[in-house]
């Protein structure tokens, strides 16, 4: 039996910028929710921009509601909206590919095309 029945789930809250990201690890009670884990990291501190009433937010990429209820090892994480579209990004990967001539990005195409 654990000696400290009021801690029983380590959760990790993360948030991720363009060029760095926040992991901060927190105790909490069994049965604490998203937001709780959120409130305990301090991570609204750190990143005062974060506004949870617009960004979603899950568990392992899943999305979740605030009042979820975690598990232990869980890792919250706080999305940022997606600047470029992935299909359009993914578009121009594959034309940058086939402009510089490889098969990999023209194997998609009518053979008489390519």
């Amino acid at each position: 039996m654990s000696a400290n029945l009021t801690r029983d789930l380590s959760v990790d809250v993360c948030y991720a910028l363009p060029d760095a990201q926040t992991l901060i690890g927190v105790q909490l009670a069994a049965g604490s929710t998203v937001q709780q884990a959120i409130d305990a990291s301090g991570i609204l501190t750190r990143h005062p921009e974060i506004d949870l009433t617009k960004l979603k937010v899950g568990v392992f990429g899943k999305l979740k509601p605030l009042d979820s209820v975690l598990a232990n090892h869980d890792r919250v994480e706080i999305y940022r909206p997606l600047v470029v579209d992935p299909k359009l990004a993914r578009q121009r990967r594959v034309d940058k590919t086939r402009k510089a001539g490889s098969i990999e990005g023209r194997k998609w195409q009518n053979k008489d095309s390519r």
